[in-house]
């Protein structure tokens, strides 16, 4: 017989026939007449239960069936007759496939902190809320693909192992297979990567953005759906080590195209978990109605999660420029009344206080900033004709602030080495990136979203390392 998955039994299609069930108990009850037992398989956060007959199965045939154990049951599909599930199952036998000490298995019936689960993360997808969280990832991750499918964009990998820092931030992990213990040097006593793997100094990438350049060169539109590691030693809410970024590169688009693809892009993708994860997005609602109730009412959200979910796919994004932000931010009654940790004036890098400031306070929805303070942003950004400020953009999201981060790319070859003098990137370094410059260059744009940041907006999780199955922070690498 075929096993059938919980979340098809749960249609009822399958009434009236024998059905092969196999899952993981969640919970057994019973009396001296009848057990209970609760089966998930993951495919539904709604749990099967399975109605075990106590003259067919004694004690001891029950016995090892606990909270945990791997099991596999056949019997016939009917309409319950109790309260809080439409169907359940009348067993006929019961395997346990897999035994789970009740004494040492660390998830029982009581709820456990989300600090606890990351410390077995192995084991926490088995919870309501992270089948739910990645159940969302999962189907956040199918839309992206079917959007840019739908669009005509090329899918292309660039490399994990690159020699280039798109960001320019100096923070990457190293790539090498030098013996530690034993580096070669040059006669200066630097290291001489000449003579490592790659002849030369490589590390993990942080962007894919730059090699995006190049197909978009020939294939107009395409997008990267990768991971990107950053070293940055920071132990907040906000930071992973490894992450996963979506970086859509078109040729030909200026900056409001970018603006406009972006908008849609993030619409399309939230509307997609709505429409086939709903059952998911309404119980990590209710963990966050449970969460409120803990909260001083001004901290407490404004609205349900569905509600801003539907809030912000039914509301066209709100467009300001970075000067009138920093305006906006210094005539707020937030800096009059010095509640701002960071300053605020023109030509700072705007903190995670003053973007959500914009969101979730002045505009009470998404904010597209466009045109940043050129010497805040990437040497690839197009300068703008004021010779300050270049054609880049942020979106920033209820919640987390920047989800996405985009810009108008450098096309005229003298601007962009100029930049890059300026900067300190040898012209040598990226000759192959020029060369897009030099050999049919025209007006292009992209953006990067972080993934988990998306992950992080569409299930309300306050953490990011609880959207990413295994999260890599510092002083973590376990699993």
């Amino acid at each position: 017989m075929q096993r059938t998955k919980v979340k098809e039994l749960l249609t009822g299609a399958e009434v009236g026939k024998e059905v092969l069930l196999k899952g993981w108990v969640r919970t057994k009850r019973g009396n001296k007449f009848v057990n209970f037992i609760a089966v998930n398989d993951g495919s539904t956060i709604q749990n099967l239960q399975v109605v075990a007959d106590a003259e067919k199965f004694g004690d001891e045939a029950l016995k090892d069936v606990t909270t945990g154990a791997a099991v596999s049951i056949t019997g016939e599909l009917v309409a319950s007759q109790g309260k809080g599930q439409a169907f359940e199952v009348i067993a006929n036998t019961i395997e346990v496939l897999g035994k789970a000490d009740p004494e040492t298995y660390p998830l029982q019936k009581k709820a456990h902190s989300l600090e606890f689960l990351r410390e077995i993360a192995h084991l926490r997808f088995r919870t309501n809320t992270f089948g739910a969280v990645f159940r969302v990832r999962n189907t956040l991750a199918f839309a992206v693909h079917k959007f840019f499918n739908e669009k005509g964009f090329v899918y292309m990998h660039t490399p994990i192992i690159t020699a280039s820092d798109a960001e320019g931030a100096g923070e990457m992990f190293h790539v090498t297979n030098f013996d530690l213990d034993n580096l070669p040097r040059t006669e200066d006593g630097k290291i001489n990567y000449e003579e490592d793997f790659f002849g030369k100094a490589t590390n993990l990438t942080v962007s894919g953005q730059l090699e995006g350049e190049l197909a978009a060169m020939a294939f107009s539109d395409i997008y990267t759906f990768g991971p990107t590691f950053r070293a940055e030693n920071s132990n907040t809410a906000r930071h992973l080590a490894e992450f996963w970024m979506i970086e859509p590169e078109m040729a030909f688009y200026d900056l409001k195209m970018n603006a406009d693809l972006a908008e849609e892009f993030i619409k399309y993708i939230i509307r997609y978990a709505l429409e086939h994860n709903r059952e998911d997005i309404e119980f990590l609602g209710q963990r966050l109605v449970e969460e409120d109730k803990a909260k001083p009412q001004n901290e407490r959200q404004e609205m349900t999660l569905l509600e801003k979910l539907e809030f912000v796919v039914s509301n066209n994004f709100e467009r300001v420029t970075y000067t009138e932000a920093v305006e906006i931010l210094m005539n707020s009654p937030a800096y009059k009344k010095k509640k701002f940790q960071y300053e605020v004036s023109w030509g700072i890098d705007l903190q995670s206080e003053h973007e959500r400031y914009l969101v979730e306070k002045h505009f009470k929805k998404p904010v597209i900033v466009t045109d940043y303070p050129k010497d805040i942003k990437a040497f690839y950004m197009r300068l703008n004709d004021d010779g300050k400020t270049v054609a880049a953009m942020d979106i920033l999201a209820p919640g987390i602030g920047e989800i996405v981060g985009g810009s108008q790319r450098e096309e005229r070859m003298e601007i962009l080495v100029e930049r890059m003098k300026s900067v300190g990137i040898h012209e040598e370094d990226l000759w192959w990136y020029l060369d897009t410059r030099r050999f049919g260059g025209c007006p292009h744009a992209g953006f990067g979203l972080g993934f988990e940041r998306m992950v992080q907006f569409v299930t309300g999780m306050g953490n990011i390392r609880d959207v990413i199955p295994f999260p890599r922070t510092p002083k973590n690498a376990e699993f």
